[in-house]
């Protein structure tokens, strides 16, 4: 029996995929779905852009109506400075956090425990360069 090596055969270690479509991070901007934090990320320390989806927006930064005391601005400080401290609490390495902060929607009734994920990848499809989201846990 020959034993010879049959040189039309490929190996891959990974699966070949046709990419059907792709969301940008742009778009996702564009459309509405992401917001960029980066500014004011940056005034607390942190180095990378920063990102939040849509229902971080609502549900952290909007304020509702009739809820005295509170901005948009102050609302998304609290998100990066609370993102910040997670960050230096973290492992090096680390690409997914939780981020925990309360979060005052009503003058009646306290503020609740809100806890977010903050991701670390690509900026873009197109960018390699870092950058930071911080979502909802069901938005993930």
């Amino acid at each position: 029996m020959n034993n010879t090596n049959n040189n039309n055969t490929q190996h891959t270690d990974s699966p070949q995929w046709d990419v059907v479509y792709q969301y940008t991070r742009s778009q996702a901007i564009a459309d509405g779905f992401q917001i960029e934090v980066t500014k004011t990320a940056e005034e607390a320390g942190i180095r990378f852009p920063v990102f939040i989806t849509r229902g971080v927006y609502e549900r952290c930064v909007a304020v509702p109506p009739g809820v005295t005391g509170q901005d948009e601005a102050g609302r998304v400080w609290d998100l990066v400075w609370m993102l910040r401290f997670a960050i230096i609490r973290s492992k090096p390495g680390t690409t997914r956090l939780t981020v925990a902060l309360y979060v005052r929607n009503s003058d009646t009734h306290p503020a609740r425990l809100t806890k977010l994920i903050a991701t670390a990848g690509a900026l873009d499809i197109d960018d390699p360069a870092p950058a930071i989201t911080l979502m909802l846990p069901d938005e993930d």
